[in-house]
């Protein structure tokens, strides 16, 4: 296929910023004691860190530079067997009559939380799917089938909810109860990709006996007590792992490249965990256990899906029969806090608000907003110049948290000063479209081949499969740039390119054209991917000829193109010169 091309630098030290890892399970062979994880698995052990005793204190660290992680020496982990140091009395210990310090007392453990949530564990199920992903970059097949464990909980109405990324690509899903042998086959209801949930059904009723429903409990509050129950790696029954609500805000959802409300807690999230839920002190789900952060310079840092997200999920299901998305509203905004810009948009000193930069010209409110229109409230709240509206107890959050309490379809009242007048209007919200979708829905990728040439539509999980997780690095800087930047003209725009070249005698000279995007197909520019192969197929002139980025052509002859195709796919076992969408 020849040499992928790749542009951009790849910083040498991994970056700082929170990335956050798939918390998919392993699948063992107890014939092979090589673990097979997930293609998102980040699977690493716990590092081990020493128990602080009186006869071993912890190790004292520097302040500056990197800790030494825990675990790389061994002997470091084993107390010394010493004999017994005189020292003083000191706060934090009890002394004996002979001098020798003792431990200190700790209050006696309590287990009310505890007691609270064992009933409710009976709800908790673990979860066996079957995945089959596309090949993004050989389109006509699919990838090696593999299988992942995770978890999952029983709630009202004979459904069971779990995360999306558990179920994702699925060919078979499977429940086990706790306590049970047995394994009942379910049905996926749906899969919301952006909040990372998926809602399952078991046909069968006996599954369904002796369970009761988990009750969802209110959004928690900073420092509350929160458990986490599942079936993570290291066992085969159910976890418990206990902590508190260390943060609250506006999260970067891995699985569905989205920001919505999140919880971050600091009880442990490990591989497996994934969809389990999250109990208060009172035996109540507050939220679903879906990623934590991996990095050398924290620890225990996890995160929930709160009850609103997950209600929102279950009443858009409830109310349009499948899922239909968080809205948006599709514009990008500038923060106001520079006093002399507030002075020159004509805002008052008793006015804040947000700048409108850019408008998505495929988002409803591009006919009534416009470029340096400031929004000033959003449903009747104000919102700072900073972007942030009020949240509970002198709390601030960012106001998209507003826009994602609506549904798809809802219409919202927005304030904005325009020319030192305020408007008001009406805007209708709806999801949002990316020129390079960040999912493709379950869907194959749709592909083109005509004389070895084969033409796909770039999508992120495209992009993933050429360049791997660091395609943010690796992929070339034009794709990069309209993949961070570019907007979509119209809802059917698609980024089309020459995936590859399937060298044969006809296209020689053009093996080395790898991504690149084609802009138009004999003078006129091509708006998709399905549009290129109608115009190919309808094709009557003398030459095929493609304008290509970089101002890069490729000719061929109509005649010898068309009658070529039907080798090379015969060559390389390919059933067929396009996708299935692409035929109707």
């Amino acid at each position: 296929m020849g040499e992928k091309r790749k542009r951009g630098r790849k910083p040498k030290v991994p970056a700082t910023t929170e990335t956050m890892d798939f918390q998919r399970a392993v699948t063992q062979n107890d014939s092979v004691s090589v673990p097979t994880t997930t293609q998102n698995d980040t699977v690493s052990p716990p590092d081990a860190e020493p128990t602080a005793t009186a006869n071993n204190p912890p190790p004292s660290r520097r302040g500056r530079g990197r800790p030494r992680k825990a675990g790389a020496h061994a002997e470091d982990t084993e107390p010394y067997a010493a004999s017994p140091e005189r020292r003083p009395f000191h706060n934090g210990g009890a002394s004996s009559s002979n001098g020798v310090l003792l431990e200190p007392q700790l209050p006696p453990a309590n287990w009310d939380s505890v007691a609270r949530v064992a009933p409710a564990m009976d709800a908790v199920v673990k979860v066996f799917c079957v995945h089959t992903e596309p090949n993004f970059s050989l389109p006509w097949q699919r990838k090696r089938q593999y299988s992942s464990n995770s978890s999952g909980f029983i709630i009202s109405g004979r459904r069971v909810l779990t995360n999306a990324h558990s179920v994702e690509h699925y060919t078979q899903v499977k429940l086990k109860k706790r306590g049970s042998d047995t394994k009942y086959l379910a049905t996926v209801l749906a899969i919301g990709t952006e909040c990372d949930i998926a809602l399952l059904t078991v046909s069968d009723d006996e599954f369904w006996e002796g369970v009761s429903p988990l009750e969802f409990g209110d959004l928690p509050a900073l420092q509350d007590a929160v458990t986490v129950v599942g079936y993570p790696i290291g066992g085969d029954t159910i976890s418990v792992t206990s902590g508190v609500v260390s943060r609250m805000e506006i999260l970067s959802y891995a699985h569905g490249s989205t920001e919505l409300l999140g919880l971050q807690i600091d009880a442990a999230i490990n591989s497996g965990n994934s969809g389990g839920p999250a109990f208060n002190d009172k035996g109540k789900c507050v939220g679903i256990a879906f990623q934590s952060l991996k990095h050398e310079d924290v620890e225990n840092i996890g995160y929930v899906i709160p009850t609103p997200v997950i209600m929102h999920f279950i009443q858009d299901y409830e109310k349009n029969g499948k899922y239909t998305g968080f809205p948006i509203l599709g514009i990008e905004w500038q923060k106001m806090e520079n006093p002399d810009l507030r002075m020159a948009m004509g805002m008052k000193s008793d006015q804040k608000g947000v700048r409108i930069r850019r408008i998505e010209p495929t988002a409803p409110e591009s006919h009534v907003l416009k470029p340096s229109d400031v929004i000033l409230s959003f449903d009747g709240v104000n919102i700072a110049n900073d972007g942030t509206v009020p949240f509970r107890h002198g709390e601030r959050i960012g106001f998209s948290y507003l826009v994602s309490q609506k549904y798809t379809g809802d219409t919202a009242m927005v304030t904005v000063l325009r020319n030192s007048k305020i408007l008001e209007f009406n805007i209708k919200l709806s999801t949002h479209k990316r020129l390079i979708p960040a999912h493709t829905s379950g869907k194959p990728p749709s592909y083109y081949i005509i004389a070895g040439f084969v033409f796909t539509a770039v999508t992120v999980p495209y992009l993933r499969s050429e360049y791997g997780k660091d395609y943010e690095f690796d992929a070339p800087v034009k794709l990069l740039d309209k993949h961070l930047h570019a907007m979509a003209e119209s809802v059917d725009e698609q980024l089309v390119v020459v995936s590859q070249v399937l060298v044969a005698d006809i296209n020689i000279g053009y093996e080395e054209v790898v991504n690149t995007q084609v802009l138009a197909f004999n003078g006129k520019p091509v708006k998709n991917l399905k549009s290129l192969a109608d115009m190919v197929e309808n094709c009557k002139d003398k030459y095929l000829k493609f304008d290509l980025e970089y101002q890069q052509m490729v000719v061929l002859q109509t005649k010898t193109a068309k009658a070529a195709t039907l080798d090379i796919l015969t060559t390389h076992c390919i059933s067929s010169a396009m996708s299935d969408d692409l035929k109707t």
